[in-house]
């Protein structure tokens, strides 16, 4: 057997692993919990309460600083780095189901998601080590050093751009109902089945609209030379909430990426692993 073919018979039997899919089922259940607060943020923000950033890190922040939460933190990284290991696997000997272009998309998705679970575990794991740490202020803070540089302003832009097709690809993902191939559909029952749909097409919706406009933000920061409008998804809420009608949206918003979060729940019961 070439070394290729040895690589891939190890991955193979590392995705096979029965701890690595429990530790990653339990990944969905914290990642459903992170979005929960993180829409429980959004409505804060929605009726003016102060409070942590409206994103994922913030809603980390609030956990830590419960009792026991530091210790419920580190069980969230676990599982999301175990998803990521997952779909790392997926990305390099995974969906031999598909063949052709529908392979190599669903592979570069998957590399996708492991960056995705990577970058929250990351997180977690520095909320863990500083509690008070702020995301948003970091996020500012590199975005005024890169737009500094030569050239820095382009490379923001870029990354607003692609983060902005990100929320558009998420919104589509949603409405074609695409999450539903990964999903065991056949061990669910009609209202189960109805249930997951319904929550899978609110929440990547929902995160689509968020995403969109947090990259849209980053365009502008970078076009007008101002950081601190590069303040990721906290900043995109703000400004959500601050058109017209954009109180009663962000609820909209808040109330479909709680609709994820519940999703995240079914996924760790349904989910092809």
């Amino acid at each position: 057997m070439s070394l290729t073919g040895n690589a891939e018979a190890t991955a193979a039997r590392t995705a096979d692993s029965r701890w690595l899919e429990l530790l990653a089922r339990a990944g969905f259940i914290g990642y459903g919990v992170v979005h929960l607060l993180f829409a429980w943020l959004a409505l804060q923000i929605a009726f003016g309460k102060p409070g942590e950033n409206g994103d994922q890190s913030g809603a980390l922040r609030t956990i830590a600083a419960q009792p026991l939460g530091k210790t419920l933190v580190v069980l969230i990284a676990i599982g999301l780095l175990a998803m990521a290991i997952w779909q790392g696997l997926e990305a390099a000997v995974g969906h031999r189901v598909e063949q052709g272009k529908e392979r190599v998309w669903e592979r570069l998705a998957s590399a996708g998601r492991t960056i995705v679970y990577l970058y929250f575990a990351w997180t977690a794991f520095k909320v863990f080590k500083d509690a008070g740490s702020n995301s948003a202020d970091q996020q500012e803070a590199l975005t005024g050093k890169l737009m500094a540089s030569g050239g820095g302003r382009l490379v923001v832009g870029l990354a607003g751009l692609v983060l902005a097709a990100i929320g558009v690809g998420l919104v589509i993902y949603g409405l074609v109902k695409r999450f539903e191939k990964h999903l065991k559909t056949g061990e669910m029952s009609p209202k189960t089945h109805t249930l997951a749909r319904r929550l899978g097409i609110a929440g990547y919706v929902a995160k689509g609209i968020a995403y969109g406009i947090a990259g849209v933000l980053i365009v502008v920061a970078a076009v007008k030379y101002d950081p601190e409008k590069a303040r990721g998804l906290d900043a995109a809420l703000r400004t959500l909430r601050d058109q017209s009608y954009g109180q009663a949206l962000l609820v909209l918003v808040a109330l479909g990426i709680a609709a994820f979060g519940t999703f995240c729940f079914l996924q760790s019961r349904y989910r092809k692993v």
